[in-house]
């Protein structure tokens, strides 16, 4: 029988939206503005999920200087067109019906800046399922994924023994874990089973239709 007071805390590149083509043309763009030409746009897969200011260290090399300046040239175009270029992952509107109408509540917990994770799930028509939608601020702060997980119990005054995490890349697992809640990780996203499984997800879903069953194990198990 699940805890009346079960929250479930949902990552959204990747996990609620595929974000591929807005993400990654916005990518392409601030890059240009390095003179760095990209072959494909799938190169810069790897840009979905993580910090952006960390992404363009991690993956082209930039100065601090030049990853503040990649951010703020992402943004020029994502807040015009790119953070509509998106699609909701077929399954996950029905998928949050059914857990908003099992008393479950739902937040979402991503590393993209508040204001267009709102924006987002507004658009989409996905945002009346959420009590809390929390992601970084645009100044950079709040950025690393178990700091916007911590941000969401302490807001919500969620027990993180009483709440899962669902994400699909790496740093979801890691942030849920460092916040001492369990964690689901789904592979109809960005991560693959092997990251999944070795940042230490609780639970693995391949589909969307899975989703529900381990919530409630969890739940369960939680008492």
């Amino acid at each position: 029988m699940k805890p009346v007071e079960y929250s479930i805390l949902f990552d959204l590149d990747g996990t609620l939206t595929d974000p591929k083509e807005g993400i990654t043309k916005c990518v392409e763009y601030a890059l240009n503005q390095f003179d760095i030409q990209v072959e494909h746009l799938d190169r810069l897969i790897p840009y979905i999920g993580p910090p952006l200011h960390e992404s363009f260290v991690q993956l082209h090399g930039f100065s601090e200087e030049h990853s503040l300046r990649a951010v703020e040239l992402y943004r020029e175009r994502y807040r015009e067109v790119g953070m509509f270029e998106n699609l909701v992952i077929p399954g996950i509107p029905e998928l949050l019906e059914q857990l908003k109408a099992a008393g479950y509540s739902l937040h979402v917990a991503t590393s993209k800046p508040t204001v267009f994770a709102e924006q987002i799930l507004k658009f989409y028509e996905l945002d009346h399922y959420f009590g809390l939608i929390a992601g970084s601020n645009l100044d950079g702060s709040r950025s690393r994924k178990q700091e916007v997980i911590q941000y969401v119990l302490d807001q919500q005054h969620i027990d993180p023994r009483q709440a899962v995490m669902i994400g699909d890349r790496l740093h979801d697992i890691v942030g849920a874990k460092g916040c001492g809640m369990a964690s689901i990780g789904v592979l109809f996203g960005y991560g693959s089973e092997e990251e999944l499984r070795t940042a230490g997800a609780d639970s693995i879903a391949e589909t969307v239709v899975e989703i529900e069953q381990l919530a409630a194990h969890h739940a369960g198990a939680a008492g």
